[in-house]
């Protein structure tokens, strides 16, 4: 028993110097993007880890940041942190007020850790995963890396000359792959693809530019996928990151006028993405012109690449009206349901839960609101049809 004693003995500095940390998602940054993607990835359900060489994040242009599911989770924070009623407005976030309140919310929280001022050597595989060096003795180990701090400090560590951040795409309707979008940029034309964002053959490694919040929070979202249900960033479910992405308030599509705050975001989110209804792209922003009315032409063809059932209604009903009586007949015959009910269902709901300004009247022609509200609510094109990963509809 002695003999095993003084083992132990001569271990125990061993122990306490050789430490490994382990945690889901490993994000390498200080920016907007490191900041977004470590929150939303916390808010996904998974542990993560945001490891600076600073003295803390440095955000850029923190009020104009596009209100979405991190920007109000962190004013929730700094209300907490700064015990602020819901009636005081918050101060300016300077940088230094951000750290305050992540240093608290890093200090109390099971799934957030922010370790500043610390600097690693070496970036290498561990399993499926990743393990960055901090010392000899001290490692973190992470089921998925993020690296949105400068290359020129990852790659000596990563040991390769070369890797390609995740480009943002402009919207163009002449393709299809807006229809895969993980983020619309906001106050831009621009989106990011899931599968611009995936690194080929390199798995469980996302590589995004430092300044983009959404982007930031895009690869959160994905990162935790992956490290939730234990697979790889290559195997990511389209539908399921978009979902939810879209629960945490952040825009598919970055449309101009239509802000979280509109009772019809999530139906013209939703709406939008498939291309059913097309936004209008000026001046390096798009339009989705939610009170314009719907005309036939418009919707046409989109439905018909959507519904099979869409292309006899269609050639049954000729240059017809979008208006709520037709609108109906149309998504009862493509989706099975029953007329009267629908008609019944959907004055009941007109006000009270879709909040229209207008009054509900079957002759009425439709908004591109109203209509999304409507497509959205009794034919689910977005939730219920996938897409390949060009944006093809899979019927």
């Amino acid at each position: 028993m002695k003999k095993l004693f003084f083992v132990f003995a001569f271990l125990i500095p061993l122990i306490i110097h050789a430490q490994t940390i382990k945690t889901d998602v490993l994000i390498l940054g200080n920016s907007n993007a490191a900041f977004a993607a470590g929150i939303q990835a916390t808010e996904s359900g998974v542990n993560a880890i945001i490891l600076t060489q600073s003295d803390g994040f440095t955000l850029s242009d923190f009020k104009n940041f596009s209100q979405n599911g991190v920007t109000k989770a962190f004013e929730s924070r700094a209300r907490k942190s700064l015990k602020l009623t819901d009636s005081v407005p918050l101060p300016e976030m300077t940088n230094q007020i951000v750290n305050a309140v992540i240093k608290i919310w890093s200090d109390s929280s099971k799934l957030l850790d922010v370790i500043n001022n610390t600097n690693y050597y070496e970036i290498k595989r561990s399993g499926s995963g990743w393990e960055a060096k901090l010392t000899k003795e001290k490692s973190i180990r992470a089921k998925v890396l993020i690296v949105a701090d400068h290359i020129e400090k990852v790659l000596p560590a990563l040991k390769t000359e070369s890797l390609k951040p995740a480009e943002a795409n402009t919207i163009n309707y002449s393709e299809n792959l807006y229809r895969t979008s993980i983020a619309g940029v906001n106050r831009t034309s621009k989106y990011l693809s899931l599968y611009n964002l995936l690194i080929p053959n390199q798995e469980n490694i996302l590589y995004i530019n430092s300044d983009n919040l959404e982007i930031g929070q895009a690869a959160g979202a994905t990162a935790a996928y992956a490290a939730f249900f234990k697979t790889k960033t290559s195997l990511s479910n389209l539908k399921r990151i978009q979902g939810e992405l879209l629960s945490y308030k952040l825009s598919l599509m970055p449309f101009e006028e239509v802000k979280v705050a509109d009772s019809n975001w999530l139906a013209i989110q939703k709406v939008g993405i498939t291309g059913i209804l097309k936004a209008d792209i000026k001046n390096g922003k798009v339009y989705f012109n939610p009170e314009k009315e719907v005309t036939y032409n418009e919707i046409k063809q989109p439905l018909k690449d959507y519904y099979y059932k869409a292309q006899i209604w269609f050639d049954d009903h000729q240059n017809i009206p979008i208006n709520l009586e037709n609108t109906i007949s149309m998504v009862c015959y493509v989706g099975n349901k029953a007329v009267d009910a629908t008609k019944t269902e959907l004055e009941k709901k007109w006000k009270k839960n879709y909040k229209f300004s207008s009054k509900y009247d079957l002759k009425k022609v439709l908004t591109r609101r109203e209509f999304s509200v409507i497509i959205n609510e009794y034919l689910k094109p977005f939730d219920l049809i996938n897409v390949d990963r060009t944006g093809r509809v899979i019927r």
